[in-house]
């Protein structure tokens, strides 16, 4: 169990993975400090050859489910928190790099202001998003041992619709 849990998250090393949202923050905050467009800047990225953070994915070819929601609460953490600057920074340049490169946003890009206006620290990050894998990492190890297979699920969610209403937990 502990190698697994151990490898996984030595699998979250570099900008490409775990970083990615980290790398995109750090977009976000170029352009904030330099009051850029946020589609020049990409642009100007683009015409450097970088690599945009936060787009696309192995296996969700079409929008990443993820994004989908982080979106949303980018959304309205923004607003909520009267500092909406960081989902409008997201929102141009997701539109942008949708149109130009016909890339979808993944799980790291709206992360990366939602954590934000979280008061979550950059450096952070990755290790909450590792947190928030571990009990699926230990959960395919105990599958692992029980069947002695592989397992690449693939699988559609089938649950309740959503918005589900949330109950804290000092009234659970």
């Amino acid at each position: 169990m502990h190698s697994a849990v151990t490898s996984a998250i030595g699998t979250l090393k570099g900008p490409l993975h775990g970083g990615a949202n980290e790398a995109v923050f750090k977009i976000l905050q170029e352009i904030d400090a330099s009051a850029a467009d946020p589609v020049e800047h990409i642009k100007a990225m683009l015409a450097q050859k970088k690599k945009v953070p936060g787009f696309g994915h192995r296996v969700y070819h079409t929008e990443d489910p993820r994004a989908t929601h982080l979106r949303q609460m980018s959304r309205d953490l923004g607003q909520s928190s009267n500092d909406p600057k960081w989902f409008e920074y997201s929102q141009k340049i997701e539109e942008f790099v949708k149109s130009e490169k016909k890339l979808n946003a993944n799980v790291d890009f709206y992360s990366a202001s939602t954590y934000h206006v979280l008061g979550i620290e950059v450096d952070l990050f990755t290790p909450i998003f590792a947190v928030s894998r571990v009990s699926g990492w230990t959960a395919h190890v105990i599958e692992q041992l029980d069947d002695n297979r592989l397992i690449r699920p693939r699988a559609d969610y089938i649950g309740p619709a959503y918005p589900q209403k949330y109950v804290g937990i000092e009234k659970g």
